[in-house]
């Protein structure tokens, strides 16, 4: 079945989206710094793109993976589609199209930013800001004098003369210290060199240097912002799983983030019934995931696991399993990552739920009811101000929710005063429009109100084709034809819900009544008073003012106004 929007239900994050079919083919990998709002694009009447209307007929669900910035959710779009190939990002011409940095693995490594990193190299990227990569790059090569020369010169280069390079041709030694300096940097791990960038920013400003310490300033940034960049990529992640878990109530949902040769590849999702504790579920959920599938070289978890876990997980995998709750550091990311997503995935578990929650209130009314649905529920209530603006209204409920194109409002056209009459008059008006009867007939009032209601009915014949009952707000008590009135307890919630929406929906077409009545010329509802008499009492007293300080006698001198209709007109003035 096609995907359609009313089922789509993305976070407001900046992330990934996959368009799946049932099979888990992915046919599409897009980004966004909104998800919900970019999501609503393919659902437009006039999509921007040909092939949006193909991409959502073949597709039956939409998935996402939530980043921290838009920046890694162009980094993670990336891997996706190298990994899936999807069909409907065919005209992606160049997957490496974001740099690295990269290692050499020669004797003497020499830096590189490059877009193809040689294969035996240490890399590290891609990076979406290509000009912090660079930054970052010369800001090592000063700080640490990695060279970037294609070749050793037996008498240097300009780059050693001018402070940029350690000239390893001459003397390497210390060369190599360097260079474990800078992975570990580049691993994450720039503590030092911030502290130290920082330490000179401060001395430059007390100095009242603040240029320099401007400098030092946006180095400190270059680099946060390139290690910041780690979190769908990083050399730690080889072959690992990091769970994240996520619980509403019972529900819950657990994130598998698959992660391998140093990037994100993709996640799954699962549903699940959360036990109480966060240790058993997870437990629980371990030892089914990985029951027909390898277990990871490493594992994150967001709590360490039950005993007896991590012997079988060795078992499985045939060697050992690191499993890790870890605390700091790119792990800690990578697993609060996973904790992100399985929130934005609990939430939409609930929400697609929530659908069938008012189903099941509908399914528990019909039980306590004891019939065999209640997917159809027609409410009446009346209004009205001391016999002023007599109105009813009707609402539907279908399946436990409001069906408001069906809500129906009535202007009471006879004389009855009392709620049971009028009442008794909407109901059959209502009745004789109907082309469907709904599965009960719900008044708001009591057993006079049913009594009332059920021999017309039976006076129309009827009273076979539906339920009916009346509620009474005290005790919220259902009064039933020929059985015991029922004190309503949360299985009777529709019910509840179908008055106290009638009781709203016709008050609030008796204060627009009224509001509307206040503002209206009192003579245009005066039986007997037409648009040419009403103009001869205009012209005879002067205008509307003359009308109203006229008294009856006055009235009665004018051609046309009799007794009575002087009476009514001075009485419709003076009400």
């Amino acid at each position: 079945m096609p995907v359609d929007a009313a089922s789509i239900d993305l976070p407001a994050s900046p992330g990934v989206y996959l368009f799946k079919t049932n099979e888990g083919r992915v046919l599409y990998v897009g980004k966004a710094t909104r998800l919900n709002e970019r999501i609503r694009s393919y659902f437009a009447t006039n999509p921007d793109r040909q092939m949006i209307p193909e991409l959502v007929s073949r597709s039956d669900d939409v998935e996402c993976i939530v980043t921290t910035t838009p920046q890694e959710a162009l980094i993670l779009e990336r891997q996706l589609i190298r990994e899936h190939k999807p069909r409907f990002n065919s005209m992606l011409k160049d997957d490496k199209s974001y740099p690295y940095l990269v290692l050499t693995a020669e004797e003497y490594p020499r830096i590189m930013y490059t877009r193809h990193p040689p294969k035996k190299a240490h890399r590290w990227g891609p990076f979406p800001n290509a000009g912090a990569a660079k930054q970052v790059m010369q800001l090592l090569r000063r700080h640490f004098g990695i060279r970037d020369c294609k070749e050793l010169l037996p008498q240097g280069c300009l780059a050693m003369h001018i402070g940029l390079c350690t000239g390893p041709c001459i003397d390497a030694k210390g060369y190599d210290e360097q260079v474990s300096m800078v992975k570990k940097i580049l691993n994450g791990e720039a503590t030092e060199l911030l502290e130290e960038l920082g330490t000179k920013m401060d001395d430059c400003s007390a100095n009242m240097m603040f240029e320099r310490a401007a400098y030092y300033r946006d180095q400190i940034r270059s680099i946060r912002t390139t290690i910041g960049q780690h979190v769908v990529s990083s050399k730690l992640y080889r072959d690992c799983d990091a769970i994240g878990f996520a619980e509403q109530g019972d529900l819950a949902a657990l994130i598998v983030l698959h992660a391998d040769d140093g990037v994100v590849k993709g996640q799954e999702v699962w549903p699940y019934v959360h036990r109480g504790d966060i240790g058993e579920t997870v437990s629980h959920f371990i030892s089914e995931h990985y029951v027909n599938r390898r277990p990871p070289r490493l594992l994150l978890t967001p709590t360490p696991l039950l005993d007896g876990l991590q012997e079988w997980l060795d078992e499985r995998r045939g060697s050992a399993v690191e499993v890790r709750t870890p605390i700091r550091g790119d792990m800690v990311t990578l697993r609060t990552l996973a904790d992100q997503n399985a929130e934005i995935q609990v939430a939409r578990l609930s929400n697609k739920s929530s659908g069938s929650l008012e189903q099941r209130a509908a399914d528990e009314a019909a039980l306590l009811l004891g019939v065999e649905q209640m997917n159809h529920v027609v409410c009446f209530d009346m209004a009205q101000l001391q016999g002023d603006e007599r109105v009813g209204a009707s609402v539907v409920m279908r399946n436990g929710r409001p069906a408001k194109k069906e809500y129906r409002t009535y202007i009471v056209k006879g004389d009855a005063l009392d709620d049971l009459r009028m009442m008794k008059e909407v109901v059959e008006r209502w009745m004789k429009r109907q082309e469907e009867w709904p599965d009960l007939l719900l008044l708001d009032g009591g057993q006079t109100h049913l009594d009332i209601i059920r021999t017309l009915l039976q006076e129309h014949g009827i009273q076979d084709r539906f339920q009916l009952a009346a509620l009474a707000k005290r005790e919220e008590t259902l009064f039933r034809d020929a059985k015991e009135p029922i004190v309503l307890d949360r299985r009777g919630r529709v019910f509840v819900h179908a008055r106290d929406e009638a009781h709203r929906f016709v008050n609030t077409f008796h204060r627009k009544r009224r509001k509307k009545s206040r503002l209206g010329d009192p003579l245009e509802n005066v039986l007997g008073l037409g648009a040419k008499k009403l103009q001869t009492l205009i012209r005879h007293f002067g205008g509307r003012q003359g009308i109203s300080n006229a008294s009856i006698d006055d009235l009665k001198t004018v051609p046309g106004i009799g007794p009575s209709l002087a009476d009514r007109i001075h009485e419709a003035l003076h009400r």
